[in-house]
């Protein structure tokens, strides 16, 4: 009995020891799993809120599911540009547009069809997603930290479509814009007046092919508003190219014009070659190129031609030929009004195409103003010439019998004036004049004006015949005047006015001035040698020498005065002047000759003969043939009078001017 006592002692010992042990064991094991429990004890409310809506009623669940079918198609479709987007990067920042511009445009063309489907399906998508956002706090269906983290996600897909893509858009943009000014700089080679004429080199033009990239870049450029930047670009290539092709043409002359119409000849003459050549070739060139870049944009074509074509000068061109309208007052400024406006008139049409549209309204205006000019103040000087001559009347004529040199310059201006050159220009400056009157202007009355001014011209010459106190320089001076006329208005456009008559009248009127001429001379002084009462036997011979000393002495006397008064007259023509000569040495010197031969013996011997016989008659024929002979002058100014019979410095210049129509 003893004994089980003992096995059940020990039995139970063994067993409190085997407690002991386990007891310190899970105490070991409950001190490592404190922390892990705090832990667990701390996740527990996020734990519970994931799992809330397994524990939410089973309706509230049911009802959130049409809200989230609804959402998540759209917001699906937006992930998938947003991952397209992303494949367009590396495309688009290679740098390869330059290579392959059209494979670049068409990445770019696709990035911006990304963009605006984002554009405009990410505010809606965002908005449905915002929406279930709203119910799933409304209804504490989620965690509220959550919903605050997606809520801010898609207030970014709410932002413009300029941010969607992170600046890949803009950067491939800004590709473009180099590539636009590298081309441009590339084909931006000035074109080249020729030395005689206006034709520009081809090679100057820019490839086709580069104008197609142009326009191409531009309408993305633009599609993009990147407006401002493009046409500054645009502008400022061009302009240089404009800018290129005009420094070598010397236009300083535009700028300082001179204020005498003699002096603007040459630069009237320059300046219409070059506005030729700027508005024809220059600026039709840049138009074209506008036009071909800018394509459908014409708004924007117009602005940028308009900014390229002030480079050019236009405004410049425009002010020198205002400055030809503002010259002194000259009747030779009337070629420089008429050779202004045909330069300007031949352009018409090119003015109007390319200047026509809103952008280049100065350039009309200008132009308008300058045309009124031209106009107005040809038809002034035009119908004052006839006031003009009207007034030479009272200026004395030359003293030596001379051709006025109004005659002269009227001569030589109307023919001009009527000259294939000038006289369409002047018959159509009429016709607009009148048609600003609501008047008829037609090209027999352009005749019919300059036919009037010839007849005024005409009625001087009587007038300033009548002012001479000796008749027979009155006679040298028609003679030759009328001579002059003839002979400078034979066979030309003048003379086709006048007609065949009045050619034969003024061919004849030089042998009717020139018989009256000898009468009232030359004629007179032969019969001073005559013969009466020269009886030679041996009785009268005496009386005979008295008789040949004396008419010889009136001879000599009258002789002397006559050829020291008509040496100081001239007759300008040499043709007219070897056959006037001629008529006073036929009338002269064979009397002479003959008078000498039979009575000159009867004096050669005296003593005194040297008083009588003054002249060989060699000698006669070498001072007779030296007569009329024009000796050199120098140069005065004709002051023309004004109508209201002021004299006037404003329109002097018939004499100096007719030196400049020739």
């Amino acid at each position: 009995m003893d004994q089980d006592v003992d096995d059940r002692a020990a039995a139970a010992a063994r067993a409190l020891r085997a407690g002991v042990e386990r007891s310190r064991a899970l105490g070991q094991a409950l001190a490592r799993a404190g922390p892990r429990l705090e832990e667990i004890q701390a996740a527990l409310p996020a734990l519970e809120a994931a799992v809330r809506p397994i524990r939410a009623p089973m309706a509230e669940l049911a009802a959130a599911g049409p809200h989230i079918d609804r959402a998540v198609g759209p917001a699906a479709a937006v992930l998938k540009v947003f991952d397209a987007v992303h494949g367009l990067e590396p495309p688009l920042l290679l740098q390869a547009g330059a290579r392959d511009l059209p494979g670049y445009l068409a990445v770019v063309a696709r990035l911006e069809e990304a963009l605006g489907f984002l554009s405009n399906n990410c505010g809606l998508a965002a908005q449905w997603l915002a929406d279930i956002v709203e119910y799933l706090g409304d209804h504490d269906l989620a965690d509220p930290r959550f919903l605050a983290e997606v809520g801010v996600a898609l207030d970014g897909l709410k932002k413009p479509s300029g941010y969607l893509d992170g600046g890949l858009l803009a950067a491939a943009l800004d590709m473009l814009e180099a590539e636009f000014r590298r081309l441009l700089a590339e084909h931006s080679a000035p074109l080249a007046m020729q030395q005689h004429g206006t034709q520009a080199s081809p090679s100057t033009r820019v490839p086709a092919s580069a104008v197609r990239k142009l326009s191409l870049i531009l309408d993305r450029l633009l599609a993009n508003g990147r407006q401002e930047s493009s046409i500054t670009m645009y502008i400022d290539a061009r302009g240089s190219v404009v800018s290129a092709s005009l420094r070598d043409l010397g236009l300083d002359y535009l700028r300082n014009p001179a204020d005498d119409a003699q002096a603007l000849g040459p630069g009237v003459e320059l300046w219409g070659r070059q506005l030729e050549f700027v508005v024809r070739r220059l600026l039709e060139s840049e138009r074209q190129l506008c036009v071909k870049v800018f394509g459908q944009h014409k708004s924007d074509a117009s602005a940028c031609f308009a900014e390229v074509a002030a480079r050019a000068s236009v405004l410049d061109f425009l002010r020198f030929g205002r400055a030809a309208s503002d010259a002194k007052k000259d009747p030779i400024k009337l070629m420089r009004l008429l050779e202004v406006f045909d330069s300007l008139n031949k352009l018409r049409l090119d003015f109007n195409r390319l200047f026509g549209g809103n952008a280049c309204v100065e350039i009309q205006c200008q132009t308008r103003d300058l045309v009124k000019l031209l106009v107005d103040g040809a038809v002034e000087i035009f119908e004052e010439l006839i006031v003009q001559v009207e007034l030479q009347r009272q200026m004395p004529p030359p003293p030596d019998g001379g051709v006025p040199r109004l005659v002269t310059f009227i001569v030589e201006y109307c023919n001009r004036l009527l000259s294939e050159k000038y006289r369409p220009v002047l018959a159509q400056v009429l016709t607009i004049h009148r048609s600003w009157r609501k008047e008829v202007f037609t090209d027999k009355m352009l005749a019919a004006a300059v036919l009037k001014i010839v007849k005024a011209l005409e009625a001087n010459f009587d007038v300033w015949s009548r002012a001479y106190g000796n008749k027979t320089l009155s006679y040298i001076f028609m003679m030759n005047t009328r001579w002059h006329l003839f002979k400078h208005v034979k066979a030309t456009k003048l003379a086709e006015l006048l007609g065949d008559l009045w050619i034969r009248d003024h061919e004849q009127f030089k042998d009717y001035y020139m018989t009256m001429f000898m009468r009232a001379s030359w004629g007179a002084l032969s019969p001073l040698l005559n013969r009466e009462g020269l009886i030679l036997f041996s009785k009268g011979r005496a009386t005979a020498k008295d008789l040949v000393k004396q008419r010889l002495k009136t001879f000599n006397a009258r002789f002397s005065e006559m050829f020291h008064e008509q040496s100081a007259w001239i007759i300008p023509d040499k043709e007219l002047r070897k056959e006037t000569c001629d008529h006073v040495m036929q009338a002269i010197v064979p009397p002479y000759r003959s008078y000498m031969q039979n009575y000159g013996p009867l004096v050669e011997q005296d003593v005194s003969a040297s008083k009588y016989i003054k002249y060989t008659v060699d000698g006669l024929e070498k001072m007779l043939g030296a007569l009329f002979v024009p000796r050199p002058k120098r140069s005065g100014s004709f002051q023309i009078g004004h109508s209201d019979g002021k004299m006037s410095s404003a329109m002097t210049g018939l004499y100096r001017s007719a030196s400049a129509v020739k």
